[in-house]
């Protein structure tokens, strides 16, 4: 049975037959070949492999309907070209056109309609450069900017209305801010805070309203906390502060076991 891949067909699925063909004398010099390097063929790989052959060719294609012949295109052309095609309809070839230019041209891509054009510039442009998309509309190039922007400026994203985004700000953001977290609505935000809390500061979090959390701070938190700590709802973290107060579950270097805890919305 005959599958796609073993068939020569263009990007409106018609077959393709090299009589007639712009590039017909090319394939009489072995510049292109039937299912293997074609421009008419719909399969990326085989369109790749003749602008591999055939790179002066790419210019001619830039405005090509077919916009993975573009994208492809825009691997081989001149920088010039390569400049006007970040303009294209398609986000595919946006990115192709700018994967391989300066950075300064990928500035022109922070406000991208598209969002995987906007997560690949916010990985890839300079830290100093992603101010303007802290704000940007979707929640996962919002993460990406966490990540990667200075810890001194992180205080800034603190009020994301993305949770993981604030987890990933509590992650990196300088100590001082961190008391603004303990109020977190989301657990998971909180319970990243916990872990870089200092001892004396955990009772922030004693009375948390997640068991997780309470159980990560009776983990950590001062020895002269934990006995108000024993009469908490959660019979885990009873026996955590227990096991504490009893001078057990300690590492070999003397520090703490910690429990492996996911955090719950059930309490």
């Amino acid at each position: 049975m005959t599958t796609d891949i073993d068939e020569a067909r263009d990007w409106q699925g018609q077959t393709i037959e090299c009589r007639g063909c712009a590039h017909e004398a090319l394939q009489a010099d072995g510049g292109c070949k039937l299912m293997r390097a074609c421009v008419a063929d719909r399969y990326a790989r085989r369109i790749d492999r003749f602008f591999n052959w055939n790179p002066k060719q790419a210019l001619h294609y830039i405005e090509h309907p077919y916009f993975e012949v573009r994208a492809i295109a825009a691997k081989y052309v001149d920088v010039f070209h390569a400049v006007r095609m970040l303009d294209d309809v398609d986000a595919t070839v946006r990115w192709s056109a700018a994967a391989r230019l300066p950075q300064r041209y990928l500035l022109r891509l922070r406000t991208d309609p598209d969002r995987e054009v906007r997560i690949r510039v916010a990985l890839r442009i300079s830290p100093d450069e992603l101010l303007p998309m802290m704000n940007d509309i979707d929640y996962y190039v919002r993460q990406v900017v966490a990540r990667r922007i200075a810890p001194t400026t992180l205080a800034l994203m603190i009020n994301d209305p993305d949770a993981e985004v604030r987890r990933v700000v509590a992650s990196r953001i300088e100590a001082k801010w961190l008391a603004t977290l303990v109020v977190d609505q989301d657990e998971r935000v909180r319970m990243q805070v916990v872990d870089r809390l200092s001892t004396e500061q955990l009772p922030w979090l004693r009375h948390d309203p997640a068991w997780a959390v309470r159980y990560a701070v009776a983990d950590r938190i001062a020895d002269r906390y934990l006995p108000e700590m024993l009469t908490d709802e959660d019979p885990l973290v009873r026996e955590r502060v227990r096991e504490r107060m009893d001078g057990g579950g300690q590492t070999a270097n003397g520090g703490p076991v910690r429990m492996a805890v996911e955090p719950s919305h059930e309490d």
